[in-house]
């Protein structure tokens, strides 16, 4: 050993140290050694004096028992070839007062050894204790996965009732709206007869009156149906290009009566912007809109419709002079059977309209602003996005014309089949007034079972969708291959849904909606015969 290690200020640096260290020289004599050493093994002051041999230190500490059970000897053997393996240089053990020590070996390149323990009792508490806390933690994650899961499997299993629900309930309302547009379809035959039959009475007014009462009730049953389509997702939207100017020119045609009644300028600035979204949807949010502003317009102002481009957008515009909203209560108006003063006292209604084209735009996807002030009128926006491309071409439909003359049609045959005998009767009393020489059935076993078609060949064949035993458009088929492939058909149904007019026209067969409106009817029978 170099006379530094025997020196005042090496004594002191050894002394400061944080671990206990001792010194060996090349015969395992001591050579120095600091006081937390002898603490740290609780040696005698004797066995810390220099040249102390390390085999008599070790046998005090196999004989405390510090090194475990068992043979004194043998355990101070054991440890002193430890100590004497130069791979080991680290080891863990326990201390005499219980403490976890940790001990180095280093051999100095003299054959000296210098040997150094640390407690490090805090160290393997702490880490025990984050070995408990993860635990503990695990445990706590395993018990909150477990209650995700289970609150995850239950939102799952309300989520499936809920859709289950509204699936319910849209077939539900479909089938009810199909069972009561049944009478209702009846009730306004009925009633265009007695229209037409009573011209210029006063039951005549009367009729138009209750023929008034049962479009509202149509309305009111087709916005329900709607909004029960939008919320179950029944209602998925068809994507299409197509011309805005179209679009507008329907409104016109639609309106334009309405707006003339109450002395209204009903304007509409076209424009050959094309437009990507679903061509039916939108024009329904349109004719919502337009027809608010017609309502709720006093006589002799005026309604606006157009449409200007705002960016890769197109804004569609409804403005009119109308009462306008409250800034405070316009958030109202798109619930449900929300309806304010003065409008509920303008104009009757259920406040369905607003609601079905919110459900609308958000189905889409499009951008709704409203602006309106009380006294000075309201402006609605529907934000479009814009097409690059040039729409299809588009196929003219014949609108309905009012015919005059129902002289043309005597003689007509015309064969109505459906499976309620009020819209039977209704029916034939409405086409023979027309002139026609009408027979009826309720299904198709009832014409192959009786003497309908015996010497009788129909011109036309009016056919309800929802029979008793097949479909209407399964009996159409039926009867073309009876009578001729090229009889005229019409589909009546209550069924508005794009799947029923696709399968119609594939067969070319014209659907015409229920509740059947006479000038419709008038107009198809003058156009298929």
């Amino acid at each position: 050993m170099t006379n530094i290690q025997e020196g005042p200020a090496f004594r002191i640096v050894v002394d400061h140290l944080g671990q206990g260290i001792a010194m060996f020289d090349a015969t395992h004599k001591l050579v120095l050694s600091n006081a937390l050493f002898q603490e740290l093994l609780g040696l005698p002051d004797h066995m810390v004096e220099p040249q102390t041999d390390l085999s008599e230190m070790i046998a005090f500490l196999a004989t405390r028992g510090d090194f475990g059970p068992g043979d004194s000897a043998e355990l101070a053997k054991s440890r002193m070839a430890q100590i004497a393996d130069k791979s080991v240089g680290l080891t863990e053990r326990p201390g005499h007062q219980g403490q976890h020590l940790e001990v180095r070996t280093d051999h100095l390149p003299d054959g000296g050894l210098v040997i150094s323990y640390a407690d490090i009792s805090s160290r393997i508490e702490a880490e025990r204790e984050l070995a408990r806390v993860n635990q503990n933690l695990e445990a706590r994650v395993q018990d909150r996965t477990q209650a995700l899961t289970l609150l995850n499997s239950e939102l799952e299993r309300a989520r499936a009732k809920a859709d289950a629900a509204n699936i319910g309930k849209t077939r539900f309302l479909a089938a009810a709206s199909h069972d009561l547009l049944q009478p209702l379809n009846a009730a306004r035959l009925y009633t265009s007869t007695m229209i037409e039959r009573a011209h210029g009475t006063d039951l005549a007014r009367l009729a138009q009156n209750i023929d008034a009462s049962l479009g509202a009730v149509e309305d009111i049953m087709s916005a329900l149906l709607d909004i029960s389509r939008i919320d179950s997702g029944a209602l998925k939207p068809a994507t299409s290009v197509f011309s805005i100017r179209e679009l507008l020119r329907k409104v016109r045609v639609e309106f334009e009566p309405a707006a003339a009644e109450k002395n209204i300028k009903l304007r509409l600035v076209g424009a050959d912007s094309a437009v990507r979204t679903d061509r039916r949807l939108v024009a329904r949010v349109v004719q919502n809109l337009v027809s608010n502003a017609i309502k709720y317009t006093p006589e002799g102002g005026s309604v606006l419709v157009g449409c200007r481009k705002r960016g890769n957008k197109v804004r569609l515009d409804i403005i009119d002079s109308g009462i306008g909203i409250d800034e405070g209560q316009q958030s109202l108006i798109f619930s449900e059977f929300s309806r304010l003063e003065p409008g509920a006292r303008i104009a009757s209604g259920l406040g369905l309209g607003l609601s079905i084209v919110q459900r609308i735009c958000s189905t889409l996807n499009l951008q709704l602003e409203v602006e309106s002030e009380v006294g000075k009128g309201s402006r609605f926006s529907i934000y479009v996005p814009e097409a690059k491309e040039k729409p299809a071409p588009e196929i003219k439909e014949e609108l309905p014309q009012v015919v005059l003359d129902t002289g043309q049609f005597a003689g007509k045959q015309v064969l109505c089949v459906d499976n309620e005998d009020d819209i039977l009767d209704a029916m034939q009393s409405l086409l023979s007034g027309w002139g026609c020489d009408v027979r009826t059935a309720k299904s198709l076993k009832a014409i192959s079972q009786s003497s309908t078609l015996e010497g009788w060949i129909p011109e036309l064949v009016l056919m309800d969708y929802h029979l008793d035993q097949t479909s209407g458009l399964d009996a159409i088929e039926w009867l073309r291959q009876n009578v001729g492939g090229h009889l005229p058909a019409v589909l009546i149904t209550a069924d508005r849904t794009p799947q029923v007019r696709e399968l119609a026209a594939a067969r070319d067969i014209t659907v015409l909606p229920k509740p059947v409106k006479p000038a419709a009817l008038r107009a198809l029978i003058g156009r298929l015969t």
